[in-house]
């Protein structure tokens, strides 16, 4: 009776183990199954971002992994592919914007392709006829203000950019370095619009005798010194139209209203568009269309605004509960021509230098 009970006891265990066995089998056969899939890799700026959940949806229907090579901010990942597109690092890049759109196609890097679902893209962010770079997403550039300060302090909050060179807004406002950061730059270029090219520098001394603070980079500015972020002293800073919307997102429900406003009218706002392209050299051109109809989708549209914070340039996706109440798209917003852009770009930075830093 023992050595039975013991037998039944040995072909249980052997039972167990065999299915484990099996279930490991099928892992592992999975796991290898992924690993052998195709990769096609992006080569971006390192403010790029997406879900776990839509990148598994891209393995899912497209059958091949994507790798992200994250290489600097907009304009530093872009001269890294210009340098390198005979021999590119990357099957597409993602984030050149209209600051740079005539660099990047000069560069003649691009293949040109329209992927599907480019019907629905917003015309106006259409800015390549050639279909080399498309849009994927946009983003306002403007002035956020602290509500509370200025309810606290009883002052006026500012309705548009000559309001800064007022007496009454001394020393109130931080703003990015155009030479080194892209927001710093659609802020140079917004006020190149509103002044003109003869214009604008006697706006930018007048702004300096105000007392501006200049910083390198969008983080220093907005989380180091402007006050409805941190605990700095500056209720004015240069950043984006969908920040009171990741203000709201980020307190994890516990603001129901955005702490900052924003000013994006009389042309304060300059748009920032983002365009994706298939480069040049790519050994897997079938595989980089299919991720650029992938980029157009609902799926990845949609899932631009958390993971970003700027808009998706498809009119078909959906927008998040907290952008629709938070976010501002503006009516109209500052406009330079392209090639125009690219033509000054660096005149316009070193004569900025010249009068504001020196």
């Amino acid at each position: 009776m023992k050595q039975k009970f013991l037998l039944i006891i040995v072909l249980a265990a052997l039972i167990s183990l065999f299915a484990c066995s099996k279930e490991e089998q099928k892992k592992e056969a999975k796991k290898g199954s992924a690993d052998k899939m195709p990769v096609v890799t992006i080569m971006t700026h390192d403010s790029f971002s997406i879900s776990k959940g839509v990148v598994l949806k891209f393995e899912e229907k497209i059958h091949a992994k994507m790798v992200i090579l994250k290489s600097g901010d907009a304009g530093e990942a872009l001269n890294k592919a210009i340098l390198s597109k005979n021999n590119p690092f990357a099957d597409i890049f993602y984030g050149v914007d209209n600051t740079f759109l005539s660099r990047a196609l000069e560069a003649d890097m691009f293949v040109p392709y329209a992927p599907s679902k480019l019907d629905v893209i917003d015309p106006k962010l259409k800015l390549d006829p050639g279909n080399r770079l498309i849009p994927v997403d946009f983003g306002d550039v403007c002035l956020n203000y602290d509500i509370k300060w200025f309810k606290d302090h009883n002052k006026v909050v500012p309705t548009m950019l000559e309001d800064l060179i007022k007496p009454e807004y001394k020393g109130l406002t931080v703003i990015e370095n155009p030479a080194t950061s892209s927001p710093g730059l659609a802020f140079l270029l917004a006020t190149i619009s509103r002044f003109g090219q003869d214009g604008y520098l006697d706006f930018w001394q007048k702004l300096k005798a105000n007392k501006v603070l200049v910083t390198n980079g969008w983080k220093e500015a907005y989380w180091g010194k402007f006050t409805a972020a941190s605990k700095g002293d500056r209720p004015i800073v240069v950043s984006y139209a969908s920040s009171p919307a990741a203000e709201v997102f980020y307190s994890k429900q516990k603001l129901s209203q955005a702490p900052t406003g924003v000013v994006v009218e009389n042309g304060s706002a300059f748009r920032q568009i983002e365009f994706a392209g298939i480069l040049k050299g790519t050994s897997k051109l079938g595989l980089a269309k299919k991720t650029m109809d992938f980029f157009l989708s609902k799926d990845f549209q949609e899932d631009i605004p958390l993971q970003m914070f700027v808009f998706p340039a498809s009119q078909e996706a959906a927008l998040p509960d907290v952008f629709k109440k938070h976010a501002v798209i503006t009516g109209e917003p500052a406009v330079l021509d392209s090639k125009l852009i690219d033509r000054k770009r660096d005149v316009w930075i070193r004569e900025w230098t010249e009068k504001v830093l020196q």
